[in-house]
């Protein structure tokens, strides 16, 4: 019995900083939503649902939910096509694949918020280096104010976080290749498989963990948005780009922190919602493949 137990010994201190930092706070803030703590009050008072009465009849709910939604779908789509795109090609016996791959996956380690500024210059109407090109080659009548057109806000904001995480996916995926046996595919193509017969019935489906691990980060990292946002558009122009942390940091910043509170847990809940059926959805496709 003993000898059982003593391994449970040196979870205590993590269990320990999880219970504090992270379940504690968790259940403070469930708290917290439901009461009208503001900057403003010299009391804080249990109101009840009232938080969620207000913030469901909220429009810019709305559009930060339709928002979140469009950039997380496009990115997780496009970041794994990307992606796995880059992994085949870097898996391949080419020149220089090492510096290659490390050139793909570097704009992952750089701090989205410096990512954010050096694209605000990129996309800037007069001088950014997209409008530029595009007047090099001839089309500079499909200049556009990236940022501060309503239709091509959202659109510049998802570009520039796909460049951004491409090279993440790209890594997952070769780390998935590196464990499909060559045996397999070098079979089939002495079979006469084509190019996309190897990948459709041998690759794609050994690579279902490294799908599931990347779809599944990707839609919940892109859920989060906020750095990217708030540097690029700042939820603007008006409340085209608006997404959940940009609203809940507007809230903050007015001193409703109830409020605020009321939000994350929405935020909470959608993730939730979201993130379960999709990880239960991969998990039976890699048991059926």
């Amino acid at each position: 019995m003993e000898r059982r137990k003593y391994p449970l010994y040196f979870s205590f201190p993590a269990l320990s900083v999880f219970l504090l930092f992270f379940i504690a706070p968790t259940l403070i803030g469930v708290y917290y939503s439901f009461t009208d703590w503001n900057v403003n009050a010299d009391s804080i008072s249990f109101i009840g649902f009232d938080n969620y009465k207000a913030l469901f009849g909220e429009p810019r709910l709305g559009k930060a939910l339709s928002n979140t939604l469009i950039f997380a779908a496009a990115v997780t789509l496009l970041q794994n096509a990307v992606g796995l795109g880059l992994a085949l090609l870097m898996n391949e016996a080419i020149r220089m694949r090492n510096l290659f791959r490390t050139i793909f996956f570097m704009p992952y380690v750089i701090a989205p918020i410096v990512i954010g500024y050096v694209f605000r210059a990129i996309y800037h109407p007069e001088h950014g280096i997209v409008n530029e090109a595009l007047g090099w080659i001839g089309l500079g009548s499909l200049g556009q104010d990236w940022l501060n057109d309503p239709k091509w806000a959202l659109f510049s904001i998802i570009a520039t976080d796909i460049w951004r995480v491409a090279g993440f996916a790209m890594v997952v995926y070769l780390a998935g290749l590196q464990f499909i046996p060559k045996d397999l595919t070098e079979s089939a193509s002495i079979d006469g498989a084509s190019y996309w017969r190897r990948f459709r019935h041998i690759v794609f489906p050994l690579l279902a963990a490294s799908f599931t691990v990347n779809v599944l980060l990707s839609v919940i990292g892109s859920m989060k948005v906020f750095e990217m946002v708030m540097v690029l558009t700042d939820g603007g122009p008006g409340y085209t780009t608006e997404v959940f942390y940009t609203y809940i940091r507007s809230t903050f910043s007015m001193g409703q922190m109830g409020y605020s509170t009321a939000i994350n847990l929405v935020l909470f809940v959608l993730v939730t919602v979201v993130g379960v059926p999709v990880l239960m959805a991969l998990k039976k496709r890699e048991v059926e493949m």
